[in-house]
């Protein structure tokens, strides 16, 4: 017996450093492949849009502090992005949009860093303040002071099909889409359903919707929505999709336009940081959240938050297969850029494809939820929400447990490789009044997708116990 197990130690280990030296010679392909694709975008943009787009591998630049137009301020100060009509706080943009070390970026920025030493050598004269910022970041703002239409019209390299360019009309309104059901003339209460990344609202409203109980639609006003850059929603190419950008739009779309005074919240992986957030700007509306599967990786002490959370969710692993997909979404974004030339632009063909392989026996919701995005939507959304706001959670989570009196309930699938259970007990960790239920035999997607019966009535019953202030 301990042969055996000291063969099965030996063995596991082997394994184990296999799989760390084959991780490290495809990524370290990868970190070409991207460096190579970097450039060919650049030629392809010229050629299709006669201006080269900016790009986050680019190294990073001196924004004047008196230029007028963008003022970004010292370090240890307020931090600010100012612009001619607005404000964007710089903590809303993560470093790790930037910032993802890899050995072909650092051979190709040396060359920079050298440069830039000797031209400070040779500067005379005072110096003015200056902030050093990605360059795309400065762009991408500059753009928008300049910025003459209301809707920029799509890049080349994504998607115009009818469905993706809806918002563009001019008879259109700046606002999300929202899937409402259930109750209209007589609404008793509201329920705003937020999906996860690479998602939309047909994750609950192909699921849920048909199963919820006739009472429940009777009492309950369901509304499902796309957030800024997918689904159906607006995916302005103008946008760096922060906290802030996402939570206006589900306001102005949702609660402003329903006029929704108090509501219950159903998250989903990513969408639980913009749940917690919602939650801790409207404290006193909310009247139940339910959490499933949300991303809290608590940071060592002295480590960056969003560099930890991005390699706790992207380690660049080959294996699971879900962590591979993470990890090449997260760090490579001009990989992630070809993937949605191909799968988003064409997602028409893809449905149709799979249709006819099935004899149509497929329902084809799920394109939905992960073909219809930009990749401009996607990479800053996974990185401005996901890896920026990781700093933040644990702030979100104190104030929802001192200043939110409603039921809070957090499900996770046992078996979920991309959002590991300690996720949910880290945040538990946080409001000890949280009630955890982790699902046997379930991952990220089957915590909802195949059990949708079972947790239309599990919701059901939260709702019913909030109402009567009784746990179920």
């Amino acid at each position: 017996m301990a042969v055996e197990k000291h063969v099965v130690s030996v063995l596991t280990m082997a394994g184990g450093i296999l799989h760390e030296i084959l991780s490290f010679i495809v990524f370290t392909m990868l970190d070409l492949l991207d460096f190579l694709l970097c450039y060919a975008f650049k030629v392809a943009d010229v050629i299709m849009e006669a201006e080269r787009k900016p790009c986050y591998c680019s190294s990073g630049k001196e924004a004047i502090t008196s230029s007028g137009k963008i003022l970004v301020s010292e370090q240890g100060e307020s931090k600010i992005v100012s612009l001619t009509c607005s404000k964007l706080q710089l903590e809303e943009i993560s470093d790790t949009l930037y910032a993802r070390p890899s050995w072909v970026s650092k051979f190709s920025k040396c060359s920079f860093l050298q440069s830039s030493k000797r031209i400070s050598r040779r500067s005379a004269g005072p110096v003015r303040p200056t902030f050093t910022v990605n360059p795309t970041i400065v762009e991408m703002l500059q753009g928008r002071i300049g910025r003459q239409q209301m809707f920029p019209v799509p890049r080349w390299s994504d998607c115009d099909c009818k469905t993706c360019t809806s918002w563009t009309s001019s008879s259109c309104k700046e606002t999300l889409f929202v899937k409402a059901d259930g109750a209209k003339d007589i609404v008793q209460e509201d329920v705003l359903f937020i999906h996860g990344f690479i998602s939309s609202s047909a994750f609950w409203t192909e699921t849920l919707y048909p199963n919820f109980s006739k009472s429940a639609k009777s009492k309950y006003r369901l509304l499902a929505v796309d957030l800024l850059g997918f689904g159906r929603s607006p995916k302005p190419t103008d946008s760096l999709y922060t906290l802030r950008e996402h939570l206006e739009m589900i306001e102005r779309s949702v609660l402003e336009a329903y006029n929704v005074k108090s509501f219950h919240i159903v998250a989903h992986s990513l969408g639980c940081i913009l749940a917690l957030a919602l939650a801790v700007k409207h404290p006193g509306s909310v009247k139940s959240l339910t959490l499933l599967a949300p991303p809290y990786f608590p940071a060592p002490k002295g480590e960056a938050s969003a560099q930890h959370m991005m390699r706790r969710i992207a380690p660049r692993r080959l294996w699971p297969m879900i962590t591979f997909g993470a990890s090449i979404a997260c760090w490579y974004e001009h990989i992630t850029r070809a993937f949605c030339l191909v799968m988003c632009k064409n997602h028409r063909l893809w449905e149709s494809i799979t249709r006819l392989l099935t004899g149509n026996r497929v329902r084809t919701y799920l394109f939905d939820c992960f073909f219809l995005h930009t990749h401009n939507a996607a990479w800053h959304t996974l990185h401005n929400i996901i890896c920026g706001t990781a700093g933040k959670i644990e702030g979100y989570l104190d104030e929802v447990e001192n200043k939110l009196k409603c039921e809070i309930t957090i499900l996770h699938g046992k078996d979920d490789e991309l959002i590991p259970v300690e996720c949910s007990y880290n945040v538990q960790s946080r409001i000890p009044r949280a009630h955890v239920k982790v699902v046997e035999n379930k991952d990220h997607i089957t915590i909802v997708v195949g059990r949708q019966k079972a947790f239309a009535r599990e919701l059901e019953g939260i709702w019913n116990s909030a109402a009567s202030g009784h746990r179920v």
